[in-house]
């Protein structure tokens, strides 16, 4: 059986995904068999596993820091907020229900055997397991039948790290706070305390760190820098997603719909010289970009709502008749159609004109498509001529079926027509051809050459796994940890 740690957070947005990953990749290069595990996700950034399975993109992330291929068995549950109160509940990769809260939360205990299924399984295959929590484990109200967080320590009986961020202030009390919270038998399941985010002269700390140590009686295993990196965050919690201002000479403005979902799909642009992706809510923050990006999202038929009232769509439609080039990707792409239905009311029913810049049509049905795709762009008319023939990779998970009349895009679903283009494929950018030889087009449609290297995702987020773990090794207690991994609880 597989040794394990877990690591949970003071709250929402602490670190918790990128420590995880930053463990993988030390006892993977240690010579371990590792391996994520995490019972409750919610996120609207998926992933697509190689036998058509979804699950949340940091459980990949952290697969691949681990140096294996991600698998439903790391993320049992997956939920995907569909409203404010409801969200599409994926169980071991596929869809069981849209649920409301109040439901999930009946229902959640039935779902326990699928966990301790998928943690077993796990724990035979591999030598270690490092498990991550989920928001805060003493939100009092919801610590009835916890599955993510103390409830999953117990259940599993795994010792626990808990991180603190200092970025955002108040790291005594989101520390000595969480552990004054917990019952005296989860307080035995903490075994150490990690700051993380933390700026400035470590030395000046050590006051910091006796404190926590003597009133909180756990010791702090490390104080964790403030690390750029490159890396995909967690939904909202993603402070990329706060941007709505140009610094490059590339200016990429990507619209923020209220449920966006896959914007790691744009984050392959940080890596290009001179290249600046900014995020928009409101039309008056549009300005005069070099591309438009409509991204994917959980509603489409909302959201394409959304863009009419707020007045998105008119400054959408301006732009494309001043020949700005404009890409949609899965609900984006549905939402430069002629019209969006609902027919089965898989989303919320009814019919909805699209923004009508694409000769196609979009129908839900009830079935969702989850695949792993690859192919060539087609030879390409107008501005996106700049990636015909250019090789592709990713994934396709959405409701609906799309009916391009003409001008197929890529070998997978998708259409252009002259400055406007869109497909289903999450992470299209990724590949070193596609991207590329978009931000040279874009630097050419400037009258400028772009003299940087044309770079891939895949090896980039290889190397920045690296640079994560060698901060994270130097500024935690590694054989500490191992140690702790060995004790009884």
């Amino acid at each position: 059986m597989a040794k394990a740690i877990m690591i949970q957070g003071t709250m929402s947005g602490a670190g918790k995904s990128l420590l995880t990953a930053a463990l993988c990749r030390i006892f993977r290069q240690d010579g371990y068999r590792t391996a994520p595990f995490k019972s409750q996700n919610m996120a609207l950034n998926s992933y697509i596993t190689a036998d058509g399975l979804e699950i949340g993109r940091a459980q990949a992330l952290q697969a691949e820091a681990a140096g294996i291929e991600p698998s439903a068995l790391m993320n049992p549950i997956l939920l995907k907020p569909t409203t404010d109160v409801g969200s599409q509940v994926i169980v071991n990769g596929k869809v069981l229900d849209n649920m409301r809260a109040a439901e999930y939360f009946r229902r959640k205990k039935e779902l326990i055997p699928d966990i301790r299924k998928a943690y077993q399984q796990l724990s035979e295959m591999y030598d270690i397991i490092v498990v991550e929590g989920a928001g805060s484990p003493v939100e009092l109200n919801l610590k009835k039948d916890d599955i993510v967080n103390m409830g999953l320590a117990e259940m599993l009986n795994i010792p626990v790290l808990l991180v603190g961020d200092i970025d955002c202030g108040g790291v005594f009390a989101q520390l000595l706070g969480t552990c004054s919270l917990l019952e005296p038998h989860e307080q035995s399941y903490v075994k150490g305390l990690i700051i993380n985010r933390f700026r400035g002269d470590r030395s000046l700390f050590q006051d910091g760190i006796d404190i926590l140590q003597q009133r909180s009686g756990k010791p702090v295993l490390g104080v964790v820098p403030y690390i750029q990196h490159h890396l995909e965050d967690e939904d909202s919690f993603s402070r990329r997603l706060e941007k709505n201002y140009n610094s490059g000479v590339i200016d990429i403005a990507v619209v923020h719909f209220p449920k966006i979902s896959n914007f790691s799909d744009f984050d392959v642009f940080s890596q290009y010289q001179g290249v600046s992706v900014r995020y928009i809510s409101e039309a008056e923050q549009i300005g005069n970009p070099d591309l438009l990006i409509l991204p994917g999202t959980k509603s489409t038929i909302s959201d394409m709502m959304w863009m009419r009232e707020t007045g998105l769509e008119q400054a959408i439609l301006a732009l494309a008749q001043r020949n700005i080039p404009v890409f949609g990707i899965c609900g984006g792409f549905q939402m430069l159609g002629e019209s969006i239905s609902d027919p089965l009311s898989a989303e919320c029913g009814g019919i909805i004109k699209g923004l009508g810049l694409l000769p196609c049509r979009t129908v839900f049905q009830t079935d969702k498509t989850q695949k792993r795709t690859n192919g060539m762009f087609y030879e390409i008319n107008g501005f996106f001529s700049c990636l015909s023939h250019a090789k592709y990779y990713g994934y396709e998970v959405h409701l609906g079926v799309t009916i391009c009349e003409n001008a197929l895009l890529t070998e997978s679903v998708g259409c252009y027509s002259q400055n406007i283009a869109g497909c289903y494929v999450h992470g299209i950018f990724d590949s070193e051809d596609v991207c590329g030889a978009l931000i040279r087009a874009l630097y050419a449609a400037k009258g400028l050459s772009y003299h940087g290297e044309a770079l891939d995702r895949k090896a980039h987020r290889e190397q920045q796994l690296d640079i994560l773990a060698d901060i994270v090794r130097k500024n935690l207690d590694i054989p500490k940890i191992y140690q702790i991994m060995e004790e009884p609880i």
